[in-house]
């Protein structure tokens, strides 16, 4: 099957889990990732209550598809062998503390100079330069910095953080797309560059369209937990068996099916709800009706009633009901297995490739599982994926 990322040399310095996902991603479309650990692992392999093998749960949750290798960078034997991989790599990335690779002899400008097509991709917290560069940064502090915790709850609630790493995934996110360019301009110009991310900047960036509204009014977007800001209805709403519905209605249209939908068409002609600047200038009132409404029945029958009416809608779903969905369990999931634990699921990559597909053909590297395949008597070589 071919790969789109084939022959790709990845090699990857990075832990926990912004560099790993990103490399992940890598990995997924055939690169050939060398994860290179310090000889007491990635600190993931030991976080969180859960482990398999002696492997965490969010370790092995973001390090498929890639080759463990262990060097320990404090000595010379370690240096000497990192450059030999990194001369023979197509992409370096590493989410070290700014200047600690260059300490290593491992900065970007030696790199460059042994592997000019070398494409290498630093992520950090706040940025190789300025007054906070050397501060450790986790996803929630990026999240209370960033301000996108400033905007996540409710007034009654405060700032919240998201419940997910938002921070940790979207700069990985934006990190393979800046690497994916990168290489596309070195078959360009045919050399490689730096790609320079921080977690800061990338959930600043993750903000828009908001920042255009501050910037025009001043106003710090309030916190209105599921409701929005231009639109009524779009919150949740629970029914009589005491789960709750998701509600959107982006225009009249949809206000108006929302009403055929819940046996309510007088709400249509209401002065107080029947346009978009009614229902915005009552907008306790109309969450208030909507709220009696899907009290009187269950959820089952609310979402027979919603889908055939075609209205903007979705069940707040508890997560046995996401994984064991059939789409789900047949698109999403697949199951690897781990050397010393046994079988575990993992959530397959999401892209549909019509011609070079995603695949999962290894299940998380045991650490330095890969260090003879690698690092063999006659130096250190990059050996072929498939050995």
């Amino acid at each position: 099957m071919k790969a789109a990322l084939k022959g790709l040399k990845v090699l990857d310095f990075t832990q926990m889990m912004t560099g790993p996902f990103a490399t992940m991603m890598l990995g997924d479309s055939g690169a050939d990732v060398l994860k290179v650990e310090q000889p007491d692992g990635d600190p993931f392999r030991h976080s969180g209550e859960t482990t398999l093998g002696g492997d965490g749960a969010f370790f092995l949750g973001v390090n498929r598809n890639k080759r463990s290798v262990v060097l320990d960078l404090k000595t010379e034997e370690g240096k000497a062998a990192a450059l030999a991989l990194a001369a023979q790599a197509d992409v370096l990335i590493e989410n070290f503390r700014p200047g600690l690779t260059d300490k290593a002899g491992l900065g970007y400008e030696e790199l460059h100079k042994i592997n000019p097509r070398l494409v290498y991709c630093s992520i950090s917290g706040f940025g190789r330069t300025g007054p906070d560069r050397n501060r450790p940064a986790l996803d929630m502090v990026i999240q209370a910095v960033s301000g996108v915790m400033q905007v996540t709850g409710t007034e009654e609630s405060g700032p919240l953080k998201t419940g997910f790493p938002f921070s940790d995934l979207v700069t990985a996110l934006i990190a393979t797309i800046g690497i994916l360019v990168a290489l596309q301009a070195r078959e360009r110009m045919g050399e490689g560059q730096r790609v320079d991310l921080s977690m800061l900047d990338a959930s600043i960036f993750s903000q828009v369209p908001r920042d255009v509204y501050f910037d025009l009014t001043g106003i710090t977007p309030g916190r209105m937990g599921n409701q929005h800001w231009d639109i009524v209805p779009n919150n949740t709403y629970t029914t009589s068996d005491g789960r709750d519905i998701m509600i959107i209605t982006i225009n009249d249209k949809f206000w108006q099916i929302l009403c055929d939908a819940l046996g309510a068409s007088e709400l249509k002609t209401h002065p107080e709800f029947a346009t978009k600047a009614a229902r915005l200038a009552n907008r306790e009132q109309v969450d208030a009706r909507l709220s009696e409404i899907f009290a009187t029945r269950d959820l089952a029958s609310w979402e027979q009633a919603l889908s055939a009416s075609g209205a903007i809608y979705g069940t707040v779903r508890t997560w046995p009901e996401v994984f064991s969905d059939e789409h789900v369990v047949n698109t999403l999931l697949k199951t690897l297995h781990h050397p010393k634990g046994g079988a575990f699921k993992v959530i397959n990559n999401p892209l549909q490739f019509s011609g070079t597909p995603t695949q999962i053909l290894r299940a998380p590297p045991m650490l330095g599982e890969h260090n003879a395949q690698v690092l063999t008597e006659a130096g250190v070589a990059w050996p072929p994926l498939d050995q």
